[in-house]
């Protein structure tokens, strides 16, 4: 991230399924004492809430912890503000400790690794899918009381990562200094000189590989090959146009980013800070995607860990997503069922008419190549 730097949103369409199956094992103690007593379960190994006895079992457990540590959650993205602050005031008894909010996915893990073993370390990620496909051995896997509302393409199949929420990549700009583009290719035009950013580096953050992602296919390219985003980007470098600063909220409040490739919803919140700025989603192809939670199979706070998963997929935080512009896991079946905010659901920005969403190995095949490229392209 910088903001995100953070991390690789939405359709039907993400294989999500990978081929290593973990077998789901029963947490209890195997002693006379009742299931629900929270000193019979190993949180760490639980899979769901009937490892724990009850929802209410899981909830002593974690007031038990009194502690939560999360990562690379900014306030200002997708409501993490509200969501937190929610979490504080349905459980006070738990701490939640945001450590280094402007991390990228990659960093999450490499923060996790670092601290292996102290109470310091993450319990839980947020990541954009490339990341998680590399590390699942990193994830412990859990499914969650609403895991059958989940659509099957947007989880792990045993709950290593799940997807939650997602968006469209779109491009802000201040609208008091530049045009709208209306075509990828106004953006390497002189009118844009020294002004455009993506949101990290898209080899360890979701939202800039993303950014590369939509150049492709807006390229005539596919997901199979990010050769051509790749080359896009390439040009806007050697044209002067590629500005690399990490994109915050400062740096758009400030001017110093006026031209930003970032979600939609992300790129939406902006407005708050500059009343110019403004939002496009290009006509042809959008690229889409969703962010996944995880939960550190090292996680100090384990039973927390798995209430904040928990907390996450409820009907009032997948509408407070739906509150920060983002696009809800649940949607689909939240709809259906009636419990979805209408009006905010109805306030979201028109989908494009085609649109893709890479599959896992897409993801996977591109991140390498993007590793390969990147650095080279844009120096």
């Amino acid at each position: 991230m910088a903001r995100f730097t953070r991390r690789a949103r939405i359709g039907a369409g993400i294989a999500l399924a990978t081929t290593a199956a973990l077998a789901l094992t029963s947490c209890a103690s195997a002693t006379d004492a009742p299931a629900s007593s929270s000193e019979t379960v190993d949180a760490a190994a639980a899979t769901s809430v009937e490892d724990f006895g009850t929802f209410a079992d899981l909830e002593a457990a974690a007031k038990e912890e009194g502690s939560l540590n999360v990562i690379a959650l900014p306030r200002d993205w997708a409501n993490y503000g509200e969501i937190l602050d929610l979490f504080t005031e349905k459980y006070p008894e738990i701490t939640i400790n945001e450590a280094s909010p402007d991390v990228s996915s990659a960093e999450e893990i490499q923060a996790a690794e670092t601290n292996k073993g102290l109470d310091t370390a993450p319990d839980v990620f947020d990541l954009g899918l490339t990341v998680a496909l590399q590390n699942t051995d990193a994830f412990a896997p859990y499914k969650v009381q609403t895991w059958d509302e989940i659509p099957d393409e947007l989880k792990e199949p045993t709950g290593l990562f799940v997807g939650d929420y997602g968006g469209y990549m779109s491009i802000g700009y201040d609208s008091s200094k530049f045009d709208a583009p209306s075509e990828l290719a106004d953006l390497l035009s002189a009118d844009y000189k020294g002004a455009v950013a993506i949101n990290g580096d898209p080899t360890q953050a979701g939202a800039a590989f993303a950014a590369v992602g939509l150049a492709t296919v807006q390229s005539d390219g596919t997901l199979d090959d990010f050769q051509p985003g790749i080359d896009f980007f390439s040009d806007m470098q050697t044209a002067g146009n590629l500005l690399k600063v990490d994109v915050t909220t400062a740096t758009i409040a400030s001017g110093e980013t006026p031209v930003v490739f970032d979600w939609d919803y992300l790129n939406a919140s902006h407005t708050a800070d500059n009343e110019d700025w403004k939002v496009v989603v290009l006509d042809g192809t959008g690229y889409a995607g969703y962010y996944n939670q995880a939960i550190n199979v090292d996680a100090p706070n384990p039973a927390a860990a798995r209430l904040w998963q928990e907390f996450l997929y409820s009907d009032e935080v997948q509408n407070l997503w739906l509150k920060g512009g983002a696009r809800p896991v649940r949607m689909e079946a939240m709809t259906e069922a009636g419990t979805i905010d209408a009006d905010l659901a109805a306030a979201l920005p028109e989908a494009p008419e085609e649109t893709v969403v890479p599959t896992e190995e897409q993801s996977t095949n591109a991140g390498t190549l993007l590793g390969e490229k990147w650095a080279a392209a844009v120096q």
